[in-house]
């Protein structure tokens, strides 16, 4: 389903960058204010960082009347409009804490030409370990607008997003993914896709995973490289053999299995008569992997 969503026009006297975050330093949620609305808060950042202030809410005593001041002032509101600003503050705090976001970013706030505060344009995050406390999330959920291959991640509870690369990557760990697709990149290469299968993941669940990856016309070659801590090097590898008699393989595959049941694993795979490559440590794998699909 995809949905469009009309609003009314509004006369716009003043652009205005608002944001609510959990600021982890603070360990308080925070607001990000500048006068620098209506354009990528990053290059802001980055170009004119004074322009940028942030002020951490107690989150004891909630927004009080002293941080929307500061707000207001940083925007230079004053009168009626640090009035609005105050309320609309409080309300967008209140927001944020009731729903469980992780990010609430207004870009632009608008002053209007009559001298409203406006939310011209909204972006917000929410918290997934907080799903439990709201099923009305999933009624906002617009398929439509997400990778198929990650709807189908989803099902099976694995960390997986779409990448523009050629090779496949299925990592256990968020850490050694970014760290897998760095060494695919430092030796000429692109991933296509972060793909963690967490630390306990099931043989169907690494079953699916393979599935994922393969279902991208964009993969070339799929590197697995796994650290078996909690996960165990045999269960992954039952869970390769399994994916790959399923569906076959029509790419090189290179596997790095290291830890828990590592020669157990390798057995597994060595036995299966498939033709896989092994290697002995990322570096070994990621040489590898970016030879078999750079030739």
């Amino acid at each position: 389903m995809k949905r469009i969503y009309i609003e009314e026009g509004i006369k716009i006297a003043k652009e205005f960058y608002i944001s609510a975050l959990v600021d982890r330093e603070q360990s308080r949620v925070a607001f990000v204010v500048s006068q620098a609305g209506g354009m990528n808060i990053e290059e802001v950042a980055h170009n004119t960082p004074e322009k940028i202030t942030t002020i951490g809410i107690d989150p004891l005593a909630g927004v009080q009347k002293a941080d929307t001041d500061k707000i207001a002032a940083t925007l230079g509101l004053s009168g009626d409009l640090a009035s609005q600003c105050e309320a609309l503050i409080k309300s967008l705090y209140t927001a944020f804490t009731k729903s469980d976001m992780s990010l609430l970013e207004i870009n632009p706030l608008v002053v209007t030409e009559d001298n409203k505060l406006i939310c011209g344009d909204a972006k917000v995050s929410f918290d997934s370990n907080a799903a439990f406390r709201h099923p009305e999330w999933a009624e906002m959920r617009d398929l439509g607008e997400e990778d198929e291959r990650e709807i189908e991640a989803s099902k099976y509870d694995l960390s997986y997003i779409a990448l523009d690369g050629e090779i496949g990557c299925m990592v256990n760990g968020a850490g050694l993914a970014m760290a897998t697709m760095d060494i695919i990149k430092l030796f000429g290469a692109e991933p296509a896709n972060f793909l963690d299968v967490g630390g306990g993941a099931s043989k169907e669940k690494v079953t699916a995973a393979f599935k994922i990856i393969t279902a991208d016309p964009k993969v070339k070659g799929i590197l697995i490289n796994i650290f078996g801590g909690i996960m165990r090097c045999d269960v992954i590898a039952e869970g390769v053999v399994a994916a790959v008699k399923e569906v076959g393989l029509q790419v090189p595959l290179v596997v790095r299995l290291e830890g828990t049941n590592v020669n157990e694993g390798k057995a597994i795979i060595r036995n299966s008569g498939l033709n896989v490559i092994s290697a002995d440590d990322l570096e070994d794998a990621a040489r590898k992997i970016v030879k078999a699909v750079k030739g």
